[in-house]
């Protein structure tokens, strides 16, 4: 899927990037700004591939590390039914990750590096996915809170300017979607269930609710890399803008249910046809960012030793990968 629609400047840009490097840089804005997808091929100025490889690399590593507060769910789940659901949904994260991966060794980075950079601690991924998830409707909360403010931010970029990574978001969002209806669902059942039920349901509406407006990340005035995204197209998209689509999306859904959005400053802003809400603890968003949240060393850990504990099924995969090929090539001669 990644070689579609290669760029046609070949050799002829090599030669204008030795001669001028600000005229490239114009003819790859002006290609940005008519719509055209961006190919691997194609020339890119070296700040776009970096600017890519970072946020490619921290989506897919927030795919996998997604896994880990849903999977030690699915030997617990209350039925049947709600263990294979579960089962899938971690499975499509994985899928996920593994195509976010790809989409990113399309811009020269190997997964091999990316992945030692999350094991070592050094890359970055999603702050949500160090929390808890202490009860069953930890599992609904995520499904609709984070799966949602997940799909505001992905489905713009299905629009990408780079080909390879609105490609792979096309399948992704749709998978998403399912996983937020999924997690509302249980939300749902909890908040029309017994007292206890509704109210595990509104405790993890008050754990959730705070840390999914963060996942926006900073506030457009303190955003580092926000402008520049935008202007490339590879975000459609401020922060805040996507911040205030989710609430406004949201709070009615919470409505809907019955439960009580934790916020004393929500309130309807009938002129601007939006909700305001509260300030946003961002002192707690850097300190989980740094690696102080209250699962971060969990869920690290848990990664290593995932890796250390598949390093067979790797070193298998090489070993019967070599071996065909040394057939293939005795067939040769």
């Amino acid at each position: 899927m990644y070689t579609q629609g290669l760029d046609s400047l070949g050799k002829d840009c090599l030669r204008d990037e030795a001669q001028d490097i600000g005229r490239l840089e114009q003819r790859f804005q002006a290609r940005i700004d008519a719509e055209e997808k961006i190919e691997p091929k194609g020339w890119m100025p070296e700040a776009y591939r970096r600017t890519l490889i970072r946020q490619i690399s921290q989506h897919a590593h927030s795919e996998i590390v997604g896994m880990l507060p849903e999977g030690n769910w699915i030997t617990r789940a209350p039925s049947l039914l709600r263990k294979s659901i579960l089962i899938a949904k971690v499975q499509d994260e994985g899928g996920h990750g593994a195509y976010l991966y790809s989409a990113a060794e399309t811009l020269g980075v190997s997964r091999d590096e990316l992945i030692g950079q999350l094991l070592e601690g050094k890359a970055k991924y999603s702050s949500i996915f160090n929390y808890p998830t202490p009860t069953w409707a930890d599992i609904g909360a995520i499904g609709w809170l984070v799966d949602g403010a997940a799909i505001m931010n992905q489905i713009p970029l299905c629009r990408c300017s780079y080909g390879p990574y609105a490609r792979a978001m096309v399948r992704i969002c749709k998978e998403e979607s399912f996983h937020q209806r999924q997690g509302y669902e249980i939300m749902l059942r909890l908040s029309r269930g017994t007292p206890p039920q509704k109210e595990m349901a509104q405790q993890a509406l008050n754990r959730w609710w705070w840390p999914s407006l963060m996942m926006f990340g900073p506030s457009d005035a303190e955003s580092k890399h926000s402008a520049q995204s935008m202007r490339w197209k590879i975000k459609r998209f401020s922060n805040d803008e996507l911040r205030q689509k989710f609430v406004d999306f949201t709070v009615p859904q919470a409505e809907f249910l019955g439960l009580a959005v934790p916020d004393p400053a929500l309130s309807w802003d009938e002129a601007a046809q939006h909700y305001r809400f509260g300030a946003i603890d961002w002192s707690e968003f850097e300190q989980v960012l740094k690696g102080h949240g209250p699962c971060n060393r969990e869920r690290l850990e848990a990664r290593r030793r995932a890796h250390d504990e598949g390093r067979w099924v790797r070193d298998a995969a090489v070993a019967h990968a070599s071996k065909q090929a040394a057939k293939e090539k005795s067939r040769a001669a």
